[in-house]
């Protein structure tokens, strides 16, 4: 009898492990059955008191203890809503009571979302799923429902999907028009009513990769505004397709010349000279990439065409670019003139000049954008001044690196300098497709702030920082600033794109020393921002802040908020 009880015990725990994943947050449709529960270890059976199980829900700040009715049932270690309705959504917790000590076992959020009168799925509460076609593949339905018997109904694009009624949706073999919304809608009988559950996949099937067509240069033939004097790089990306071709050749001409092959020495590097080819890959594509350092921009190189050419399978492709006199952008132009005349003038006032110029640049260029009241932002069509992306997995060491991200950070940027920060765990709604909202959203942002630390290739942040090189080096439409958190001591891991950043764009966190205000970190970092007005308020939010100590915010359970039921 004893090995009998045992045996029942066993198999009931497999399945609740099955329908109990460790999860904090959870979303739910309203209108649907669903459940919260926690898993229980057989040993607590045999070796623990009688106990008493209780639910509750948090409100106005206060635990408050649920009370069963006929559409919430708490049954054991399950907490069933008949059907979940949006006033359901909060904070949950159950507790285990002997009588003399209650033991909080597990927490979680539930979010319930409103459902789409006019669509049988909500955008919000469905998981993507990237496949290549020619290769075989099944979705599977919700395991919110364990009887067999329950009917089960398939619909693609919210159409019924060829009569499937099956748990899994196979496909022997994926094409591009198996690309898709697929939706499982499980009925499930419950005291004579009728209640259901559904589950939505978005199906993204990619064609298999281009042959040698995809070869071109990315960009178009353009201008760039420029003065004398002034130290510029042309960039030139040829995109290869999805494979590395060997005979790709990519190389610049000045007025059908070759320029000078760069030494890596300053001192003795040519007025004009050309960068060492590099090959990238981005995700699944391949692209080759130079660069052209012009020292200083002369009158001459005004009136010249400077052409990149890229070269493969006996075809070629070109783009020419010019450079063109434009308006100054952080100095204007009296100000240069005048301190050429002192220069002239007054030689010792000129080396003065030129040393507080170099050493204070930093505090020079934030002071004309304060006086001045310059606006960056105004017009270019994004939301945000910058997304930032940090390490998210459970691989962190210390609670740091979280707490300057989420804390810090905004606190300074956004409440002190009036800045909008896109903080994905913040600001994005869980539940969405998480490769599709980061690009989304830093397309959205006119900077990408990096937060590197050891641990930062991880999980989908690899993805953001592969977005934004993207962006930054082949699309030329974002700026990408590095916060070097933690020091690196191998840089190997680190995707080898990030080397043509330029090194002035790489701002590096002293701890304590870091946290004024007024630090030369915060300042640093400004100036890598957009130019934005902004009244600036210098009183004291840091003085509170202890990064790593004792009074820190305590960090929510789990660590990847973006779990999708």
């Amino acid at each position: 009898m004893t090995l009998m009880i045992f045996f029942l015990m066993f198999i009931t725990e497999s399945a609740t492990e099955k329908l109990c994943p460790l999860r904090a947050s959870i979303d739910v449709l309203e209108g649907e059955y669903f459940f919260l529960c926690y898993l229980e270890s057989m040993q607590e059976h045999f070796q623990e008191e009688a106990y008493t199980i209780n639910w509750y829900k948090e409100n106005a700040g206060k635990q408050q203890l649920i009370k069963e009715t006929d559409r919430i049932v708490s049954q054991m270690n399950f907490l069933e809503f008949w059907p979940a309705e949006l006033s359901d959504s909060g904070n949950y917790s159950v507790t285990h009571s002997n009588g003399k000590q209650n033991f909080t076992v597990q927490k979680w959020t539930l979010n319930v979302l409103e459902r789409n009168k006019s669509s049988c799925f909500n955008k919000n509460h469905l998981t993507t799923e990237i496949k290549n076609a020619g290769t075989g593949h099944s979705l599977k339905c919700s395991d919110l429902s364990v009887n067999e018997n329950d009917s089960i109904t398939w619909y693609k694009d919210c159409k019924n999907y060829e009569n499937e009624t099956e748990r899994e949706l196979d496909f022997k073999t994926l094409t591009v028009q198996h690309s898709g919304i697929y939706t499982c809608k499980i009925l499930i009988s419950h005291e004579g009513k009728i209640y259901h559950s559904t589950n939505t996949i978005k199906l993204v099937v990619e064609e298999d990769a281009p042959e040698a067509g995809a070869l071109e240069i990315v960009g178009h033939n353009e201008e760039i505004e420029t003065e004398i004097g002034k130290e510029e790089i042309l960039n030139c990306t040829g995109f290869l397709g999805y494979y590395m071709r060997e005979d790709a050749s990519l190389y610049w001409l000045i007025n059908q010349k070759f320029p000078e092959k760069c030494t890596g020495i300053p001192e003795n590097e040519p007025s004009i000279c050309e960068e060492e080819l590099k090959k990238l890959k981005l995700g699944n594509k391949f692209y080759v990439t130079t660069l052209l350092r012009i020292k200083k921009v002369t009158d001459e190189d005004m009136h010249r065409n400077f052409t990149c050419m890229l070269q493969a399978d006996e075809r070629t492709q070109i783009k020419i670019v010019k450079l063109k006199k434009g308006n100054t952008r952080d100095l204007p132009v009296h100000i240069f003139t005048t301190g050429m005349v002192l220069a002239v003038l007054f030689p010792c006032v000129a080396v003065a000049v030129v040393f507080v110029c170099v050493m204070f640049r930093v505090d020079l260029v934030l002071f004309y954008r304060n006086i001045c009241r310059r606006d960056d932002t105004a017009g270019d069509g994004k939301e945000y001044d910058a997304f930032v992306s940090y390490l998210k997995d459970c691989i962190s060491p210390t609670e740091e690196e979280r707490e300057f991200a989420l804390k810090i950070l905004p606190m300074i940027l956004e409440e002190n300098f009036g800045y909008k920060l896109c903080i994905f765990e913040r600001d994005v709604s869980p539940g969405g497709a998480v490769v599709d909202d980061i690009h989304s959203f830093i397309d959205k942002s006119r900077r990408l702030i990096i937060i590197l630390s050891q641990n930062y290739v991880s999980d989908q942040a690899i993805y953001e920082l592969e977005s934004g090189l993207h962006k930054a080096l082949v699309e030329r439409k974002t700026k990408i600033i590095l916060i070097e958190y933690m020091p690196i001591s191998d840089y190997n891991v680190l995707p080898e794109s990030l080397s043509l950043l330029p090194s002035k764009r790489v701002v590096k966190w002293k701890k304590e020393k870091s946290l004024p205000v007024n630090s030369r970190f915060w300042k640093n970092l400004r100036y890598l921002m957009p130019a934005k007005p902004t009244k600036i308020n210098t009183k004291g939010h840091y003085n509170n802040l202890h990064v790593g100590s004792e009074g820190a915010e305590p960090r929510t359970e789990g660590c990847d908020f973006n779990v999708v039921v």
